[in-house]
């Protein structure tokens, strides 16, 4: 007998039709990086741009675990090496009016870090910034005599007032900065630590000659949290001896450079607008002059001081487009003289608008060979190992610019953002 094939079996549920959108099972969960490749990433963050530790701190608790551990922060600023600038202060502005609010000093960021402002009143002061070093600006009060000082952290808005030293003058003029003062420090996160403050300051005698001198406080390692009229510190070491400086000179208000233990500052002859240097070494607590490399007749906001990324005191002048560079080593005979180093175009480097302007130098940055530049209401960081250049801002025009250099903390942000994360580990929107 010929077979038929067998009939195909009938469907388990005759009238249910398949669903065109039946949905499909999730991909497994892909496995999850080692704490270690995380961190690696996290390195690579950039450091001017703190924003983005903040955010990842908001992934996951374990992402936040990461970067609130102790051990993240030095790692992290060991990977980068020197602190990235966040934002610039200055104390003067040219022809404009005094538009700073509640007395603040003037700060414009060049990132999205804001500065913290202290909890208690500033008083009726009117602070300007006088230096900035290891993530600390040092505040003085032209309007009063003797002046006060003040050491502001704008990491965590503390800060801290010193009275002014009585046995050294600033009468006809003052320089003053502020330093770490724990020996050894990389000064890469001590914003909050001991600090000291250096003084010099300049008196008139009765036939109009000028005299200064010069002191420094002892370490300062008081309780940042109090108010800052209730802290106020007034130890200073004996002052050294004084130094005569001729007649009719003035202070360049622009801030010291501190290198190899010396703080140095430049001023002015107001006879033959000749500018000297002067030295005070910390270690042996001593005034001298330098000569600068420039002889004659110099516009005052056409050089600035520097400390050089080799550890060496620098010099820039501009005249109209042509920038020259100076450097002060020691030679086999162990005297220090001056060195060109460099002579740089700049019309051939940044745009210029208006070729009947000049250039004027309004600042630099500590341990490297950046400084700042301005024309009219442009103000250009340049750097001179590489001739790379940006532009930091056109809204008005500045006569010095303090770079506020220091690594975001972000140990603060996080005691904060912690209690938000909630046990299951639900992630912040």
């Amino acid at each position: 007998a010929v077979g038929f094939p067998s009939a195909a079996p009938a469907p388990k549920f005759p009238h249910r039709k398949p669903s065109p959108h039946r949905p499909t099972m999730p991909p497994p969960p892909a496995s999850a990086l080692p704490d270690e490749l995380l961190e690696e990433v996290f390195f690579r963050l950039p450091p001017d741009e703190p924003e983005h530790l903040l955010r990842a701190s908001l992934v996951s608790k374990v992402w936040l675990g990461l970067l609130s551990a102790p051990r993240f922060r030095p790692r992290y600023r060991d990977f980068h090496g020197a602190p990235p600038m966040l934002g610039i202060l200055s104390s003067r502005r040219s022809n404009s009016v005094d538009e700073v609010e509640d007395n603040i000093p003037h700060f414009i960021p060049t990132t999205k870090f804001r500065v913290r402002i202290p909890g208690d009143t500033w008083g009726d002061w009117r602070y300007a910034a006088r230096d900035c070093r290891h993530g600390r600006v040092l505040l003085g009060n032209e309007t009063y005599q003797p002046v006060p000082l003040v050491v502001w952290d704008p990491m965590t808005g503390r800060r801290r007032e010193l009275d002014p030293p009585f046995l050294v003058g600033g009468a006809h003029g003052y320089g003053a900065a502020v330093l770490c003062a724990v020996a050894g420090c990389d000064h890469r996160a001590c914003h909050a630590g001991p600090f000291q403050v250096a003084f010099v300051g300049v008196d008139k005698i009765k036939d109009g000659e000028f005299f200064a001198s010069a002191c420094v406080s002892s370490p300062v390692t008081g309780d940042w949290s109090k108010p800052c009229h209730y802290s106020h510190y007034d130890e200073w070491s004996e002052p050294c001896s004084r130094l005569h400086l001729g007649s009719n000179s003035f202070w360049a208000e622009m801030p010291p450079v501190f290198v190899q233990g010396a703080l140095y500052f430049k001023f002015m002859s107001q006879e033959d607008d000749h500018i000297a240097i002067l030295k005070y070494d910390l270690g042996s607590n001593c005034l001298s002059l330098i000569d600068a490399p420039l002889a004659g007749s110099v516009l005052l906001n056409a050089t600035i001081l520097m400390a050089m990324d080799y550890n060496s005191l620098g010099f820039a002048h501009v005249d109209k487009f042509t920038l020259h560079l100076w450097s002060r080593q020691r030679g086999s005979d162990k005297i220090a003289s001056w060195a060109q180093r460099s002579v740089i175009n700049l019309d051939n480097l940044l745009p210029i608008q208006n070729p009947n302007k000049r250039f004027r130098l309004i600042g630099s940055v500590e341990g490297s060979d950046i400084i700042f530049v301005t024309m009219g209401l442009h103000i250009y960081e340049i750097s001179l190992k590489t001739l790379r250049w940006k532009k930091l801002q056109k809204r008005e025009k500045l006569c010095d610019l303090i770079p506020y250099m220091s690594f975001y903390n972000p140990q603060g942000i996080f005691v904060y953002i912690s209690p938000l994360i909630c046990d299951s580990g639900t992630t912040l929107k």
